[in-house]
């Protein structure tokens, strides 16, 4: 078996290779395939899920009857257990007794690693060379958990299927890597060799970070609109700081706007839209201080997705997580950086972008080549995802239960349609909240969809992300704008008409 991805699976796709999603409670299978989950008929699939509001406090809170359920999860937040296997074996053969190998993918993890556990623990650390390019860093048992901080807000993991090949003694199945440039080149229009990938979305958000602050490595970053939660992370503790403006609108984004051109910020950083309230800046105006102040540019285009926006003309840098829509099956995760050859900075970010990927790409071999696979249905699959997105977004509109509609038709529309391309949607992701939130635990509990932490896969996933990404700053959010009774969906690619009679049957009890 192997875990490389984000839903729960067994014998599915990929010849009977497992993924899983940061889900822990086993729910009926029947509650999954009615909502066209792409579970195989064999008696070996299963699904795991929270399926209640009770099961995510009892995981953010670490309860035992909930995590022992505990098999798989996202692989930046949960080790797996063949990557444990993989840590476990170094241990045994490279590291001193009292310690312990925490394997990375490349040399430059596992030296930032080190980095990072010194910085914070006053420890000794060293690094050991492993397999296939893998390099260990051996620490202190009390510094495990720093190093795993590392491997959480970076990225920079080993892939599943890296560890179970090894394990195995096993070459993997590999393919080219220019196959994979050309299939992205023709959904960003940039060039083959202004593509740079990565192992995980998160590691190349960190690559861009570090390729700016390399230009600028005094100043501090501008973060605009309220973000994925490691994106801002990354920001705040690995670099100077950061100026994280969560309502880029009226006199304040006027204000910021000022300081941007006066060229204050080594960049600034967006997401269009925003994750998860569904915002976009002013890409246009933002794109034109920064040309102004000489302030490079990165936007992150995961949320809505290459098919309907097109932000490379805007930007220096554009981070995508492959692992999302690109894939859209939830069983491999890659991250992208595209430079835009027009930045004033291309010679230089190329230059970095090239080292630090050791020519192009991060991606182990056999994650490539199921990526690869995933990708031809992308296009459909996104233009069915947007059809079903606006036919759940405008539901809930109308809806007299529900209390707020996060959705690019309906906030910040103008602002989106700057960017949006002429056949673009507007995503398949939505938020909304309730006008009685209280009873938001309640509706979740009832809902009969697929529940878990991701977002584009070909099946709906419903997400109590506040409770998921901030349960620690759950007040601190709700000061941004973001309630802990919000509830994001990833519409997928069911019949649309199902996707709506689950949420009337839930909203019933709202």
């Amino acid at each position: 078996m192997e875990l490389s991805g984000i839903w729960g699976l067994r014998n599915g796709r990929d010849g009977g290779r497992t993924c899983a999603v940061r889900d822990l409670l086993k729910q009926p299978l029947w509650n999954v395939r009615s909502m066209g989950c792409p579970l195989p008929d064999t008696p070996h699939a299963c699904a795991v899920s929270l399926p209640t509001w009770d099961s995510v406090i009892g995981y953010e809170e670490g309860r035992d009857r909930v995590i022992k359920k505990l098999e798989a999860g996202y692989p930046r937040f949960f080790i797996h257990p063949l990557v444990k296997r993989l840590f476990a074996k170094a241990t045994e053969e490279i590291a001193e007794s009292g310690k312990r190998a925490i394997v990375f993918p490349h040399k430059r993890a596992a030296q930032g690693a080190q980095r990072y556990v010194e910085r914070k623990l006053a420890v000794a650390t060293r690094i050991a060379s492993y397999d296939e390019g893998m390099q260990a860093l051996i620490v202190p048992e009390t510094a495990i958990g720093v190093a795993l901080e590392y491997w959480r807000f970076t990225g920079e993991i080993v892939s599943t299927r890296q560890a179970e090949d090894h394990l195995n003694e096993r070459e993997p199945e590999g393919c080219s890597t220019v196959l994979l440039k050309q299939q992205l080149s023709e959904f960003s229009g940039a060039a083959l060799d202004d593509h740079f990938i990565y192992e995980s979305g998160m590691a190349g958000i960190f690559s861009a970070y570090r390729a700016v602050m390399n230009l600028f490595p005094s100043r501090k970053t501008l973060q605009l609109e309220f973000p994925y939660v490691d994106s801002l992370k990354v920001q705040e503790r690995f670099g100077n700081g950061v100026v994280f403006l969560y309502d880029a609108v009226g006199e304040d984004l006027d204000s910021a706007i000022r300081r941007i051109q006066e060229g204050e910020f080594a960049a600034v950083f967006c997401e269009v839209p925003s994750n998860p309230l569904l915002r976009t800046v002013n890409l246009p105006r933002i794109s034109e201080a920064c040309r102004q102040g000489g302030v490079p540019l990165v936007v992150d285009d995961t949320v809505a997705s290459s098919i309907n926006l097109e932000v490379l003309k805007h930007a220096d840098l554009v981070t995508t997580s492959l692992t999302k829509w690109i894939s859209g099956v939830g069983d491999v995760m890659a991250g992208l950086v595209t430079l835009n050859e027009q930045s004033n900075w291309a010679t230089d970010l190329r230059a970095f972008l090239k080292e630090d990927t050791g020519g192009g790409s991060r991606l182990y071999r056999g994650d490539a080549r199921v990526l690869i696979s995933n990708m031809k249905s992308y296009p459909e699959r996104m233009r069915r995802s947007n059809s079903n997105g606006e036919l759940v977004a405008d539901y809930l509109h109308e809806h007299p239960a529900v209390g707020r509609v996060w959705y690019p038709k309906y906030n910040t529309a103008h602002e989106y349609r700057l960017i949006r391309r002429a056949d673009g949607g507007y995503g398949g992701l939505v938020s909304f909240t309730l006008k009685q939130p209280r009873k938001m635990p309640r509706v979740y509990d009832a809902l009969e969809l697929c529940k878990g932490p991701s977002l584009g896969t070909e099946f709906t996933l419903a997400s109590p992300y506040t409770m998921l990404a901030h349960y620690y700053e759950l007040d601190w959010a709700e000061a941004c704008g973001v309630s802990p009774n919000l509830l994001r969906l990833s519409v997928g690619i069911e019949d649309g008409e199902v996707i709506i009679g689950a949420l009337a049957k839930a909203l019933d009890l709202a």
